[in-house]
Parts: C-alpha cells; structure tokens; sequence
C-alpha cells in the first residue's frame, strides 16, 4: 500500500507536529509528512522541521489582508504541489473557509484540547477552568465548516486538579495531545476510520485502545 503523504499546518511551537513526525520516524505510522505550511514567520514550527528534516514553507497570512481565500488558495497549492492526502491542523490558529474545506473533504484532522462540544474556541483550557469544569480533556476531529464542531475521531479526558492553573492543565493536556494525534493519523492512514453522518466508526483490532478516562 503507498505511503500517505501528510501536509502539516502549524502557526506555533509545532510540538503535535513533532509528535507525529517521529511517530513516522519509528514506524508507528505508514506515512511520511510531505510539507509543514506555516503562517507565522519565526515560529517554532519551523525550526521543528528544519531540525526534522521535513520540507517546510512559510505562507504568511498578513499580506492577503481579508483575502482569506486567496491565502488559502496560495496553501491548496503547496499541498497538491507535494501530493497530499491527508491535512493536519497543528495549532493552526486560521479558521479554515469553506473552499478550503471542499478541496479535501474528510481528510483535514483537527486537535482541540477540550471535550467537544464543551468550550470550543480558542480558550478551550481557560474556559474550562473559568466554568469550574471538573474533567477536561482533547478532542482529535474532522474538520468541517463548524467552529470546531466536525465529527468526533478521538477523545481523551483529563481530570482538573484543585489550583490548577491554565499552564499547568495546558500541559497535562499537551502531553495527551502527543500521544493521541499520532494515533488518530495512523488510525486515518491505515484506512480505519469510516464516517456515517456525524458518527466516526474506528477499526480497533490488532490496535491497543489509549485508556479511558
């Protein structure tokens, strides 16, 4: 079977996208990471790739002004330049338009470090904290034109500690985060997730399940 080629969106550290390239580097994952796109010059993703060895390419969001799609059209192109089969969101902070959306339907993962539908948005941890949530956690998803809201792949809760602070959570839920994206791209790329409306049905077998909660 062909290696799925990936293209990775990152605006930040890029430490999920770290995760799943050395998920790929160990063979845990049938798949090679084409091309990191990111928006922010500088940003910490790329020094990530460069130390990787992954092709990388800095696509900057400001000179498109609201051209949203403009911007998303120069990103389209890098990522059928580079063959890709899969898309995956890595603190990429751009709300994807529907164009975008329509060029790789069911093939563009998304990480959100909540238990979706609760606290979607940009402050899944600070708003979680702020309603005195007790359990928190991540969600991997397939993106859709919905505000974090496309259909559920993965999920793992995290229990919130009394004082806990929004870094100290934010870190309980990073370290999850690496071990759950890697899962959720090789589960994508062995052909193992089958979608029916807004139900994601995974094929476990032969594959150890992360505990729960």
């Amino acid at each position: 079977m062909d290696r799925v080629r990936i293209g990775v969106l990152a605006s930040g550290r890029g430490s999920n996208f770290q995760s799943i390239a050395e998920a790929i580097r160990k063979g845990a994952i049938h798949a090679d990471i084409a091309v990191l796109v990111c928006n922010v010059p500088g940003a910490g993703a790329i020094d990530r790739a460069q130390d990787l060895g992954v092709p990388f390419v800095v696509i900057d969001h400001a000179p498109y002004g609201k051209d949203r799609e403009a911007f998303e059209r120069a990103v389209e192109a890098e990522m059928k330049k580079h063959d890709v089969g899969l898309v995956v969101l890595a603190g990429f902070m751009r709300i994807l338009s529907p164009y975008f959306l329509r060029q790789f339907p069911h093939r563009i993962l998304n990480i959100h470090p909540s238990l979706l539908p609760a606290f979607p948005g940009a402050h899944g941890i600070r708003d979680a904290l702020a309603h005195g949530a007790k359990v928190t956690g991540l969600t991997i998803h397939l993106a859709d034109e919905s505000l974090d809201g496309g259909p559920i792949v993965l999920q793992k809760a995290v229990s919130v500690h009394e004082g806990d602070s929004e870094e100290k959570l934010a870190a309980r839920v990073l370290e999850w985060e690496h071990v759950m994206y890697p899962l959720a791209v090789k589960l994508f790329v062995e052909g193992r997730i089958k979608v029916e409306g807004r139900r994601v049905h995974v094929d476990w077998s032969g594959i150890e399940r992360p505990p729960v909660p």
